[in-house]
């Protein structure tokens, strides 16, 4: 999970905090996943917890889901929303896999205890470039795909800016809603009223702010350190060289150094990908693209 900088009154559905909190209702959740995987029948939905944290050990990476359900048949369905293409998603949707499998079983359990798993992101951007509104892996043998491995895992994309007609119009208006436009499909009206409700929650309002605050304290404080780190690595080069052209070149690359160690640890601290990315914009008055690269 992540949070956007974003005025409160100003988040929709593509905000990943307010839509844990509207997938809280367990109508609107059955509904949207009946959406993506039309061919289960999925008639009842449960939440095991509520904004479901893992943390494997003192040493490992935490994460917190935006959204952790199951079905009758104990089908586990991890939803989490993704505002920006951060580079990474295909070895985070591994990481959520893993860690997610590790609260399935105990200890002395047999592997055939792991539940049927779908790990689904959804996008703004088309982060595989290939003009699909849906692309679902499952492994398969390379040598003959029509053989299953048979792990009972899934991880789905889903691109709310993409071309190709390859959804249901269902599914269709969900994605063109998580890319702001509002259509009369019926659930969509469902998901806008739920915005609009959830936004009224002065709770969720406090939470979201706190976060946001969180989030900022840990910004600064990565900046400062990264900043300081890579500057010295980069004056000691420069210095080694004792030449002007390799003290500037020291510093350059001190400054590469500088925004690498910024990013290292604000991610260490678990700051949300969009806000690093806001602020070694704004800190090292790079380009969106330029920012990009250093995630």
């Amino acid at each position: 999970m992540s949070l956007q900088q974003t005025q409160w009154e100003d988040l929709g559905i593509s905000n990943d905090f307010l839509f844990g909190k509207v997938m809280q209702n367990p109508k609107l959740c059955k509904e949207l996943l009946q959406r993506i995987l039309p061919d289960l029948k999925i008639d009842h939905i449960e939440y095991p917890e509520l904004q479901k944290a893992i943390k494997p050990d003192a040493d490992a990476k935490s994460i917190r889901l935006d959204v952790y359900v199951k079905d009758r048949e104990n089908v586990v369905y991890n939803i989490e929303m993704q505002a920006s293409d951060t580079k990474e998603l295909p070895k985070r949707s591994r990481y959520y896999q893993s860690l997610i499998d590790l609260q399935l079983i105990d200890k002395g359990q047999t592997y055939r205890k792991l539940n049927r798993s779908f790990v689904i992101f959804i996008c703004l951007e088309d982060i595989f470039g290939y003009g699909r509104h849906i692309y679902t892996f499952e492994n398969l043998c390379k040598e003959d795909p029509g053989i299953s491995l048979g792990d009972e895992t899934t991880k789905i994309f889903l691109s709310a800016d993409s071309t190709m007609d390859d959804v249901s119009k269902e599914l269709k208006a969900f994605l063109d809603y998580v890319g702001g436009n509002v259509t009369d499909d019926a659930f969509v009206q469902e998901l806008e009223e739920a915005v609009r409700k959830a936004k009224r929650n002065r709770e969720w309002r406090h939470e979201y702010m706190t976060l946001l605050m969180r989030d900022q304290i840990n910004v600064e404080k990565g900046i400062e350190q990264g900043f300081k780190q890579g500057m010295e690595k980069g004056l000691e080069k420069g210095l080694e060289k004792g030449l002007e052209k390799g003290l500037e070149q020291g510093l350059e690359r001190g400054l590469e150094q500088g925004i690498e160690g910024t990013v290292s640890i604000l991610k260490n601290l678990d700051v949300p990908q969009q806000i690093i990315l806001a602020n070694i914009q704004k800190q090292y008055h790079l380009s969106l693209e330029a920012a990009k690269k250093y995630l």
